[in-house]
């Protein structure tokens, strides 16, 4: 009964996967705020490194890794995957569960698996600075730990709720040479405006994000780096499935379910674009399930429309499933799943019935969370939790039905950094939150002006 599989580093995948070389229906492209035409490289210049252009508009299969990030890659890839043995046992499931376990990363998350490769082509073009966003902390530890293995400055605006609810997400960033701020701050015209109008303003991704753009776009010497959402990041990520294709076929293996959560869709899309990728080219059969809070439930509540990646539009507009760029989540925990909307891709994909989505309520995540870690050990991010969720479902679910099905999950960080979420989980301080049809899409009607004709 083998409980690990083990990769060696030279059988680390030396491709990230293009999933747009394979999609049936490629996605809208973004536009122009103000035209609503196409936006072409030169409007993206300022803000990114002209290679993570190329790649974001690409649609060759796959992107060779250059040896300098996967020198990186190897102080913690490939990481291990697991056979759930004691979870199984527990639920008295003929499912077999295997999840893939990124929080061995230096920032306990899937995280550096972009925010390395982000900051080498950044360190290539002669950035001195990059800013970025985050929310419950992952990707601004992430990024600042990139940044520091190539010599570049960092500054993250952490989403303020976060910033209160993680401080020691801020030692970390601080101890890789960051600076962290909370956002809404001071700082620029779009943390200053919406303090203006709501001094206790908790902050959101959105926010967050027009706060780092603002600070790029005014420096020639800095870059922005987004952790999620963008077509780059997505690809990315996806080493992460490409190994757990590897480890399965040791296993004698292969999935029959595919879980993530999903906030922006880089966790996601990182474990599930390599089995879409027979899915779509060998007719295979596989599901795979995004999982996002019930409290920001864009996936399967919010619209089809092109909006703002951000709440100030600094950005372009994405064709994408959205609450809308002011839309204000509940305050969970799971702070990497509070934003407005999906990326381009994982929208597509849903749009065309290639995924499905599920919102679960944080209290259910929390005890499936808890029985994880009472059974296999691993304190799982609130993030993950999500994912777990499901899995109890889906394992629940083949109990019922008599069947074995082999499930695979991302257990895409640890939580030993959010032990306040655990102790307000206890105390009983935490709950679900539903918002009404009106609270949902309140904010929709401003996105509706933005359509193109």
């Amino acid at each position: 009964m083998k409980k690990k599989i083990i990769l060696e580093e030279e059988q680390m995948p030396r491709n990230w996967y293009n999933i747009l070389a394979d999609m049936p229906n490629k996605p809208l492209p973004p536009l122009h705020p103000g035209t609503k035409q196409p936006v072409g490289p030169e409007d993206l210049a300022p803000l990114f490194p002209m290679e993570l252009i190329k790649q974001e508009v690409s649609t060759e299969r796959f992107v060779e890794i250059p040896e300098e990030i996967r020198n990186v890659y190897k102080i913690w890839r490939p990481t291990p995957m697991f056979r759930a043995y004691q979870l199984e046992k527990a639920l008295d499931t003929p499912a077999k569960i295997y999840y893939k376990y990124e929080g061995v990363s230096p920032s306990g998350s899937h995280k550096p698996n972009t925010a390395v490769a982000q900051a080498y082509y950044n360190k290539k073009e002669g950035v001195k600075r990059i800013t970025t966003e985050t929310g419950a902390g992952q990707w601004g530890t992430a990024l600042a730990f990139a940044c520091k293995q190539f010599e570049i400055e960092c500054e993250v605006y952490m989403v303020k709720v976060s910033y209160n609810q993680k401080p020691y997400r801020k030692v970390i960033m601080k101890t890789y040479g960051a600076q962290v701020y909370a956002s809404p701050s001071e700082r620029t015209n779009a943390g200053r405006a919406i303090l203006a109008k709501d001094p206790d303003n908790r902050g959101s991704l959105g926010i967050a994000i027009s706060e780092a753009v603002e600070m790029a776009a005014a420096d020639p010497h800095t870059k922005y780096a987004l952790g999620s959402v963008l077509n780059h990041v997505l690809m990315h990520q996806t080493i992460i499935g490409e190994e757990c294709r590897i480890q399965l076929e040791m296993a004698g293996d292969y999935p029959d379910i595919v879980i993530a959560p999903l906030g922006g869709g880089s966790n996601f899309a990182g474990i599930s674009f390599p089995f879409l990728r027979d899915n779509l080219t060998q007719g295979k059969k596989t599901r795979c399930i995004a999982v996002e809070p019930a409290s920001c439930p864009k996936l399967t509540k919010g619209k089809f429309m092109y909006d703002f990646g951000d709440t100030a539009g600094y950005t372009p507009l994405l064709p994408m499933y959205t609450l809308g760029h002011n839309f204000m989540p509940a305050a969970i925990h799971a702070g990497g799943l509070r934003y407005h909307g999906a990326s381009v891709i994982c929208s597509q994909l849903l749009k065309d019935g290639i995924i499905e989505a599920v919102a679960i309520q944080q209290l259910e995540c929390f005890k499936a969370g808890l029985q994880f870690a009472e059974t296999e050990g691993i304190l799982p991010a609130p993030e993950a939790t999500h994912a777990i969720a499901q899995v109890i479902r889906e394992a629940n679910r083949a109990k019922e039905e008599g069947v074995s099905k082999t499930i695979l999950f991302n257990l895409c960080g640890h939580g030993y950094l959010d032990m306040q979420a655990y102790e307000d989980y206890f105390a009983g301080k935490l709950t679900d939150h539903t918002f009404t049809d009106e609270e949902l899409y309140a904010n929709l009607e401003e996105v509706k002006n933005l359509q193109p004709a």
